[in-house]
């Protein structure tokens, strides 16, 4: 059994970036990252990895969730506005039993909906900065993982999530 987590970035601040590579979050998506970070204790959610863009608000989106030392992390610039066969690919390179990846839209949004077995994008209709799916998949290795074979264990968007911990 491999368990996914599907994750866009905390919400960025668009005023100052010399490029969108290099857009940071703003206060919002910091407090969100940590939110997130705070849930996925809540939820026993301990990643093995961590496939993230290199984009600097999905690094400071991981950065914010603070996970545990022992996280294998991994910075791909082939996740930064990556599309669903781009980010699929990646999960299929990746180690461990459960994954974490950090990307964008509109990939990572489709990635979502195409990658759980319901045709009605698993009732995903939007996909939200902070926005992270956990999904299931009944396989031995992330090589063998194909469209449409993972069950949608949780969806949740930091809007939903309460204020983090101090």
């Amino acid at each position: 059994m491999k368990r996914l987590v599907l994750m866009r970035h905390a919400k960025s601040d668009w005023s100052g970036a010399t490029s969108d590579h290099d857009r940071p979050l703003n206060t919002r998506g910091r407090a969100s990252a940590a939110a997130l970070g705070d849930w996925l204790r809540e939820q026993k959610i301990a990643p093995d990895t961590v496939l993230c863009s290199t984009a600097t608000r999905a690094a400071e989106t991981l950065e914010g969730l603070a996970l545990g030392p022992d996280t294998d992390v991994q910075f791909t610039r082939d996740l930064y506005l990556a599309d669903p066969e781009t980010i699929l690919a990646t999960l299929r390179g990746a180690s461990g039993d459960t994954v974490v990846i950090i990307g964008h839209n509109p990939g990572i949004g489709t990635m979502a909906g195409m990658i759980v077995e319901t045709s009605d994008n698993g009732g995903i209709t939007d996909y939200p900065t902070g926005a992270t799916l956990v999904a299931t998949f009944s396989v031995e290795d992330w090589a063998d993982v194909k469209w449409r074979m993972g069950t949608m264990d949780q969806f949740v968007v930091p809007r939903d999530l309460p204020a983090p911990q101090q």
